[in-house]
């Protein structure tokens, strides 16, 4: 009964995934050209599923769960040693 359930949660993962990847426009998909996450996704199920919700789709599933990843933003200097502009006045 478990190995029936486990195969069905695949063939519906696969198919959201072929979904979703159908579904999005070309110029979204990020990593690999369509037909090729295509490709992956229904010769790897699992994996290429998994490949496609993280690495292909226009927002990763990580971001949705997680929160958009924040701009690394520069810092000033901390201290006066740290800003050149005071350091060339010595």
């Amino acid at each position: 009964m478990g190995k029936v359930i486990g195969a069905i949660a695949l063939l519906a993962f696969s198919i959201y995934c072929v979904v979703d990847a159908v579904q999005t426009d070309d110029d979204q998909i990020r990593g690999l050209p369509k037909p090729l996450w295509l490709v992956m996704i229904l010769l790897f199920p699992l994996v290429g599923g998994a490949a496609w919700l993280i690495a292909g789709r226009p927002v990763s599933i990580l971001e949705t769960l997680l929160g958009p990843r924040q701009p690394r933003v520069e810092r000033g200097p901390m201290g006066p040693d740290d800003d050149p502009d005071f350091l060339k006045g010595l």
